[in-house]
């Protein structure tokens, strides 16, 4: 069977995550968080770190020197041209990363299903790339109410991601398939099945 490289994309709060891991529990399968990815190419010492602390500031680095996550997103949040800036060092490193691994996967008689997930998956151009693109939905008020508990975010920070991140309509326009996940995880699973059913389950 031929690999299928598959997108997934949605506003912060929409569960991406949790879908992902039931997907990683019964499909062959390998999956990247370009969140994760990111974190690796930024690591001290490599061209990332570098480019990202002379566009920052060293006020970005924790005591260990190390690129701080929440102070970097702090910074770039409330900045939007700081932000195109950030994304134009992150996003090109991270795509080449997943090539190498997508080129590996084609490869191996093991994967079936490629999937990557990041929250710009269609601004930084992955329609391209990609067999098709997923967007997991869940309305404003849900995710709202899911970062509040799950990240301890309040207004003013869900705020600024949401302004930063892409409408509803124009996810709903650049993908292939919607996952509801507003609702019940069960019913989120049954529409993954449907559309993964040509490909080999796992119990």
């Amino acid at each position: 069977m031929k690999l299928r490289f598959i997108g997934i994309t949605g506003g912060v709060g929409s569960g991406k995550s949790e879908l992902l891991r039931y997907i990683a529990k019964h499909y062959k399968c390998e999956i990247y968080l370009a969140d994760e990815v990111a974190h690796l190419i930024k690591q001290p010492g490599t061209v990332c770190f570098h480019r990202l602390v002379e566009l920052l500031g060293k006020e970005i680095l924790d005591g260990r020197g190390q690129i701080d996550k929440s102070a970097m997103a702090d910074r770039i949040f409330s900045d939007v041209q700081c932000l195109e800036k950030v994304n134009n060092i992150l996003h090109p490193a991270v795509k080449e990363f997943l090539l190498e691994k997508l080129k590996t996967a084609r490869e191996s008689a093991e994967v079936e299903l490629f999937f990557v997930e990041a929250a710009l998956l269609v601004e930084a151009g992955y329609r391209q790339l990609a067999d098709e693109l997923w967007y997991i939905y869940a309305g404003e008020d849900i995710r709202r109410e899911r970062l509040m508990k799950s990240r301890g975010y309040g207004p003013e920070k869900i705020d600024g991601i949401m302004k930063s991140q892409l409408s509803e309509e124009e996810f709903r326009r650049s993908c292939d398939f919607v996952i509801d996940n507003s609702g019940s995880l069960e019913e989120s699973y049954r529409q993954i099945n449907k559309r993964l059913e040509a490909f080999t389950w796992q119990e």
